[in-house]
């Protein structure tokens, strides 16, 4: 029944934006070339099926694999600074100047330096998630309950054994929180990349869409991308609702 109710909200919310989306076309009558309507991209898609699904897959390749190795990297500088406490002091400071520092000022530079293939869009979705991942796990380390802290230490626990008994599963929440947020912002940094410089993916498609003026396959590369963004975020929801009941 729960699932039924989910569905029939996924339905409803898809319908009414779609025919909000045709009133304002109607009401607005703005031209296809600024504002294609939901026919234009639905035949997008049937026509341009071919070159959306390659360069879809190239996409959703990166932006897996970053958000991937962003998670990894960000766990494991989380665990760092809560272990070794001077590395939190140099650490911290380079995590926030990343990110102050705009992605597309970012992104010419990783091209350059690892060339228009697939490692500069990853490395782009890497720098875009390992900050949020950082900062709640470590936020989460950093907030766990004095009073399970001091009883861990008068039964004579090990830093170790407090580590991975009390401080970490406490800390998870935390961790999927940042994870949530990654999931949801990693499509940017691939796409970033891609329009930087890329010979393939839906950036890449979008680029040359654009300058062709086929705005409904800038429509249709835009859904598949909103897509991606829903399926990573809905799909890490649920595991972790399922595996961290806490």
């Amino acid at each position: 029944m729960v699932k039924l109710r989910k569905l029939i909200r996924v339905i409803l919310v898809l319908t009414g934006t779609i025919f909000l989306w045709q009133t304002i076309i109607w009401v607005s009558g703005v031209p296809d070339y600024i504002l294609p309507g939901p026919a234009d991209v639905l035949e997008a898609f049937e026509t341009h099926y071919d070159t959306l699904a390659k360069n879809s897959i190239i996409t959703f390749a990166e932006i897996v694999a970053g958000l991937t190795i962003g998670t990894m990297l960000g766990a494991i500088s989380a665990l760092i600074m809560i272990l070794w406490k001077p590395t939190e002091t140099w650490l911290m400071p380079v995590l926030v100047i990343s990110q102050a520092i705009p992605v597309f000022a970012l992104a010419p530079i990783l091209v350059l330096w690892l060339g228009y293939g697939v490692a500069s869009k990853v490395a782009m979705a890497v720098l875009i998630i390992f900050f949020p991942v950082t900062a709640a796990f470590h936020d989460g380390l950093k907030r766990t309950e004095k009073g399970w802290l001091d009883l861990a230490k008068v039964m004579g626990a090990s830093s170790r054994q407090t580590l991975m008994m009390i401080r970490l599963p406490a800390a998870l929440p935390a961790f999927g929180s940042g994870l949530r947020v990654a999931a949801a912002v990693a499509p940017i940094g691939a796409i970033v990349g891609e329009w930087v410089g890329s010979s393939a993916g839906l950036g890449y498609l979008m680029l040359h869409a654009n300058a062709r003026l086929q705005i409904e396959v800038m429509f249709a590369a835009l859904f598949i991308l909103a897509l991606f963004s829903c399926i990573l975020y809905f799909s890490i929801d649920a595991a972790l609702r399922h595996y961290i009941r806490w």
